[in-house]
C-alpha cells in the first residue's frame, strides 16, 4: 500500500485533529503544524511546533517536507494564508484550504450553491478587512473569502482544493452549540425548543467532513465544494429529541414560534444555538460534493457521539464565540412562563 502524506496546519482541535485522526487510521503519514496551546494531537501523528505567523517556523517546516497534500485548517487572515503559501508550495503537491459558506454574499438569507456570488477581500488583507452586517455578510466571511484568493493564486485552480462547510457539529466541538443543547436537555424540565420542530437542517459532522477532505487528497479533486448534510432530510426536532433521549433525562420540549422568540428579544444563532430564521441558513446546495462520494451521517448519530465523548473527557470551550452561547435560565424560564404557562 502506498501512504500518502499529509501536512495538517493545526491538528490539536475539532477539524485538525479529526483529519489526523482519520488519516493515521487509513495508513497515511500525517503531520501536525501548531504553537502547541491547545492539547496534543493523536498518537503516531509527527509533530512539527511553530507558530504559522513566524516566517522561520514556515521555512523549518518546509524543509520538514514533503508532502502530497497540505490542509489549512487555522487560516482565518488573508495575508497570513498567502504567507504559508509561498513557503509550503514547494514542499507539496496540493493544497486544501477549508474555508466557510460565510464566502457567499447572499449567506444566510438565500439559498447558495457554488456558482453564487462570494464575498471580495483582497490576498493580502490584514484582520480588519470587512464589516459586520446584521443578518448578512461578516468579517469573518470576507476574510474567509481572501483566504481562498490568496490560497488559488499561490497554488493555481488545479492544485488547490476550497471546502466550504457549513455548520460542523461532533466529538471535540469547541464553540459548544450541541454540547449546549445536550448539557440543557440533560438538566430536565421544560426546554425552550426554537420555531418548527419540522424545520430542516443541514450540519455536517465533523468525521464526514474529514472523511471527504481526504478522499479529495486521494483522488485528487480540485475545485470548490460546499460540505453540507443534505437538504430536506434532519430536523432540528430530531436534533432535539435526540437530545433527549442519549442523555436519559424526563426534559419535555416547549416549541416556541419564531415570531414570538424574535419579540422576546431572543438573540438568534447564539442564545439559542443553531436557531435562524434566514430562509438561506439551511438551503445550502452540496450535491457536488455528494457527487464525489461525500455522505453524511445522520444527526441522531452525531449527537449520540458528541455526548459520548462528552461523558469521557473535559470539553473545552476554547473559541471566544463560546461565551455568547446559551441562555441564560431566568430567561429561558421566564419567557417560557410568558408565552406557555409553564
Amino acid at each position: 500500500m502506498i501512504s500518502v502524506r499529509i501536512l495538517i496546519l493545526g491538528g490539536t482541535r475539532f477539524v485538525g485533529y479529526t483529519l489526523l485522526e482519520r488519516a493515521i487510521r487509513a495508513g497515511w503519514e500525517a503531520t501536525s503544524f501548531s504553537r502547541g496551546m491547545s492539547g496534543l494531537p493523536p498518537a503516531d501523528v509527527r509533530v512539527v511546533q511553530g507558530d504559522r505567523l513566524n516566517k522561520r517556523d514556515l521555512e523549518r517546516l518546509a524543509v520538514a517536507g514533503p508532502w502530497d497534500a497540505v490542509v489549512d485548517t487555522s487560516g482565518f487572515v488573508p495575508r497570513d494564508v498567502l504567507m504559508a503559501c509561498e513557503y509550503l508550495r514547494p514542499a507539496t503537491a496540493h493544497y486544501v484550504f477549508v474555508s466557510t459558506v460565510s464566502v457567499y454574499r447572499g449567506w444566510p438569507k438565500e439559498p447558495l450553491s457554488e456558482s453564487s456570488e462570494v464575498l471580495y477581500c483582497p490576498i493580502d488583507a490584514g484582520p480588519d478587512y470587512g464589516e459586520d452586517v446584521e443578518d448578512g455578510p461578516t468579517k469573518y466571511g470576507y476574510q474567509k473569502s481572501g483566504c481562498e484568493l490568496a490560497a488559488t493564486s499561490s497554488f493555481g485552480l488545479e492544485r488547490c482544493t476550497i471546502l466550504r462547510p457549513g455548520v460542523i457539529l461532533g466529538p471535540r466541538e469547541y464553540i459548544g452549540r450541541l454540547p449546549w443543547w445536550l448539557r440543557r436537555t440533560a438538566l430536565g424540565g421544560h426546554v425552550l425548543a426554537p420555531g418548527n420542530p419540522a424545520r430542516f437542517i443541514q450540519p455536517i459532522d465533523v468525521r464526514d467532513l474529514a472523511d471527504f477532505t481526504l478522499l479529495a487528497i486521494s483522488q485528487p479533486l480540485a475545485g470548490t465544494y460546499n460540505i453540507t448534510a443534505p437538504q430536506n432530510r434532519d430536523t432540528f426536532g430530531q436534533m432535539l429529541q435526540a437530545c433527549v433521549e442519549v442523555t436519559g433525562s424526563a426534559a419535555k420540549l416547549a416549541w416556541i414560534p419564531d415570531e414570538k422568540l424574535v419579540a422576546a428579544g431572543v438573540r438568534q444563532w447564539s442564545q439559542l444555538p443553531l436557531w435562524r430564521t434566514s430562509r438561506g441558513v439551511w438551503q445550502v446546495d452540496s450535491t457536488k460534493a455528494q457527487g464525489y462520494g461525500l455522505s453524511s451521517r445522520r444527526i441522531q448519530d452525531t449527537v449520540a457521539d458528541t455526548w459520548e465523548w462528552m461523558k469521557s473527557e473535559e470539553m473545552l470551550l476554547t473559541d471566544q464565540r463560546s461565551a455568547e452561547i446559551g441562555i441564560n435560565p431566568d430567561l429561558e424560564r421566564w419567557i417560557l412562563n410568558q408565552l406557555t404557562g409553564k
